[in-house]
């Protein structure tokens, strides 16, 4: 059982099929099974079976293929740390992140890192939701993701960092703008501008609701808080959203944010496999942010 082997095996697990994976490798089909094949040899067990279009991994398949992929991308993430030293390099940190997260959360934790390490690498990349931050971060896809913090996440630790109160976007010109505060039962029968679905945020809030037998009618849906903002300016419905940083409207605004007491906090935070096995700069980076952010 060789690394190539493994890794031929993963991409073939991955892709579904071996023609496809010797076309990758510029090698021959027969090459691709005999990986395979050494695998099955020395494991005694079938480990993909044939399928009408192409193949997929059978039970032992499935489970040398999470325990293989999950080495081979820790092993390259150490290889990618080995060169930063070999080479003299500052590191990288990457970061998995929503479409607003950078703007709200990290934009001056970010800047105040950067003008102390100039040399490191920031890596973002852009997730359509916590869900897929945390998968990033469990595949080594990422170092970190900053998530609304939600339900455990297996393989993948999560640590609050600030807590989100929730508000009412609404046009000045509508009566429910000039409110010091909402209740729950002021929300029955709003046009709701409808968060991401399967989203953090969606769950928690519309089990909150639930929970008070509040229920919404929505017209519009969007696929990120700021676009909800937006359409909340246009008249286009209400948006209910936690209030993030960043978001400030003042006399002669277009839109007032009115809270929402009865609804407990979202809260966001850091996400990393383990905590303890971060790169020093990878935490500098997260203390970095959250120091910034309370600021």
């Amino acid at each position: 059982m060789t690394l190539d082997d493994l890794r031929v095996f993963v991409a073939v697990c991955e892709a579904g099929n071996l023609s496809a994976v010797a076309r990758d490798l510029a090698c021959s089909q027969p090459a691709v099974s005999q990986h395979v094949k050494r695998l099955e040899r020395e494991t005694g067990l079938a480990l993909l079976e044939r399928l009408p279009r192409g193949v997929a991994p059978t039970p032992a398949g499935r489970i040398l293929y999470r325990a293989a992929a999950e080495g081979i991308a820790g092993l390259g993430t150490a290889l990618r740390r080995l060169d930063d030293l070999r080479e003299g390099a500052g590191g990288t940190v990457r970061v998995a992140t929503g479409a607003t997260t950078v703007r709200h959360f990290m934009a001056r934790g970010v800047a105040a890192f950067r003008e102390r390490h100039p040399e490191v690498t920031l890596q973002f990349e852009t997730a359509a939701s916590s869900g897929r931050c945390l998968e990033a971060v469990k595949a080594h896809g990422a170092d970190l993701a900053w998530v609304t913090v939600g339900p455990r996440f297996d393989g993948v630790e999560q640590r609050p960092s600030c807590e989100l109160p929730w508000v009412l976007a609404v046009r000045t010109d509508d009566p429910l703008s000039h409110r010091a505060s909402i209740t729950l039962g002021d929300l029955a029968g709003l046009r709701y501008i409808e968060l991401p679905p399967h989203s953090t945020s969606r769950l928690h809030l519309e089990r909150h609701l639930d929970q008070h037998g509040v229920r919404l009618t929505s017209t519009t849906g969007v696929a990120d808080w700021d676009t909800a903002l937006l359409l909340a300016e246009l008249g286009l419905g209400h948006a209910i959203l936690p209030a993030l940083p960043g978001w400030a409207y003042g006399p002669g605004g277009v839109v007032s944010l009115v809270p929402i007491p009865d609804l407990p906090p979202l809260t966001a935070g850091w996400a990393a496999r383990q905590w303890d096995a971060l790169s020093p700069l990878a935490q500098e980076f997260a203390d970095t942010v959250v120091r910034h952010l309370a600021t």
